[in-house]
This record gives structure tokens, C-alpha cells and sequence, in this order.
């Protein structure tokens, strides 16, 4: 419970349960936006000013989301992407397994000498080639995460003259034969950008995970060095760990590798 929701007064706690159940119920559904103030105030039976310390904490903690100007108002916010680092799948699988829509648009697409970042993590050398993949990625024609990726080249030859729309994960295991087995990922908490958030049509220094991914196949080659950026507020990490626990004799069993910052 928020600080906020713990000093709301009677008449503002039944406003909120009120459009919670509306929500809950599917009367009001996520996107949608709400009525005007007044309007709202006159359903609920309580002043404008109660209402708008129920909207406060409805906002606070995700529920509905505030946008100033014209065309803004009080919207449910949109459903979260729930994504799950127990297996490695394309975005597109992603959203089409939790019912959303799936959309790319393709930004860039180059063959370019690696950067020394990008070598040190896929065991290039000087002189070596990548091919360098900018998409933003979209949930029911929204974007939700700016993407960018890198293959060595040698490795996969022509595979920017292929449809890079969808998968790229699906491209490698249909026209390479190659299989993401194993992933290493370390995720960041920043702010969005200028160009950040107009990119992701989100505001300026809203929340983003900041995704930075090393992925290997089934014969343990580097096949994948990319940093993507996901809204904050559209997107649920899951991780899920087994194994048994750990003893002097015997250590616990080990999963991909996930490290959280936050800064």
C-alpha cells in the first residue's frame, strides 16, 4: 500500500474500489479512457477532489495512467508483457503466446566492421564483420522496446537480404540451422532519453529496462551480442529458477545467468 492510498479518506478508498472492479469485471478495459472528471465524480457520488486522490493512487501503483494536453485524460493502463528468461524465444512468439498483435519496424540494417565491444563478446577479431539490425518492436501497434542487434557476418551470409520483419531467431534456425540454446543477460534500470521516449512514444524519463544480451546455439558459438530497451510500464520480467539448494558438499544447480542494477 502506497502512502498515499494509506491516508485516503472513506469516500476516496470506495471510489477506487469502485473503478478496480470496473476494470476487474472488463467493463473498463485496458487502453480505455476513462470519463471526464466531473462525469466520473457524479457517478461515484463524491467530490472532484476525492476523486482525483483515488485516480492519484490508482496511477501510482500502475493501474491508469494520466496523459496531460488535448487528446490526454485518464486511461486503464495497457496490459504488461510478461517476459519470461527461462527460454529463449523472438519477440514475436512472445506476444503472440499472451494475445497481443505483433509488429516490427525496421529501422536500420548494415554490414559493419565490429566495434571492440561487440568482439570481445563474440570472440571476434580486427577486420571481422557484423551485421548491425535496429527494430522497434510493437505490442497491438504500440511500441514497447527499441532493439538492436548484432550476428557476426561470416557466420550468417545473406541474412540481410532475408524478411527482417519477424524473428531473426526463427531466420537463423530455418536458413542456418542454427538453434538460441543459452542466453546471457544483464538488465539495467534507466530513464528514457529525448530520443528514447519519442521513439517508444513514452514520456521523458519514464522507466526502461535496458537489456543487454549475449546469446550462444546448441554448439556453443556466440551467435547474437544486442541491447534492447523496454517500456517500463508495458513490460514483466519473470525468472523462474530450479535446482536444489546448495551444501559444502554439493553446490546448487545453476541457471542462465541474471543480473539486476539499479541506478
Amino acid at each position: 500500500m502506497s502512502e498515499n492510498e494509506g491516508d485516503l479518506g472513506r469516500a476516496a478508498q470506495e471510489a477506487r474500489k469502485r473503478i478496480l472492479a470496473q476494470i476487474a469485471s472488463g467493463q473498463l478495459r485496458p487502453g480505455q479512457k476513462l470519463g471526464a472528471e466531473r462525469d466520473l465524480a457524479i457517478e461515484m457520488q463524491v467530490s472532484r477532489s476525492t476523486l482525483r486522490q483515488a485516480l492519484t493512487v490508482l496511477e501510482e501503483t500502475g493501474v491508469v495512467r494520466r496523459l496531460p494536453g488535448r487528446g490526454g485524460g485518464t486511461f486503464v493502463s495497457p496490459e504488461k508483457i510478461d517476459r519470461d528468461l527461462s527460454q529463449i524465444v523472438g519477440v514475436p512468439s512472445l506476444l503472440r503466446s499472451q494475445g497481443f498483435t505483433a509488429g516490427t519496424r525496421l529501422i536500420s540494417a548494415a554490414v559493419i566492421p565490429a566495434d571492440a565491444k561487440t568482439q570481445l563478446a563474440l570472440g571476434l577479431t580486427d577486420g571481422d564483420h557484423i551485421f548491425d539490425i535496429v527494430r522497434i518492436r510493437l505490442a497491438d501497434s504500440i511500441p514497447i522496446s527499441l532493439e538492436h542487434a548484432r550476428f557476426p557476418a561470416e557466420m550468417f551470409p545473406g541474412l540481410l537480404e532475408r524478411p527482417l520483419g519477424k524473428s531473426l531467431y526463427e531466420l537463423l534456425s530455418k536458413h542456418y540451422e542454427t538453434t538460441p540454446d543459452e542466453a546471457v543477460e544483464h538488465i539495467d534500470l534507466v530513464n528514457a532519453t529525448i530520443d528514447e521516449a519519442r521513439i517508444l512514444e513514452a514520456p521523458i524519463g519514464s522507466p526502461l529496462l535496458s537489456v543487454t544480451r549475449t546469446t550462444m546455439d546448441t554448439k556453443g558459438r556466440k551467435i547474437e551480442y544486442s541491447h534492447d530497451l523496454f517500456r517500463g510500464d508495458r513490460t514483466r520480467i519473470t525468472v523462474r529458477t530450479k535446482g536444489r539448494p546448495a551444501t559444502s558438499e554439493q553446490p546448487g544447480q545453476r541457471g542462465r545467468i541474471v543480473e539486476l542494477k539499479n541506478i
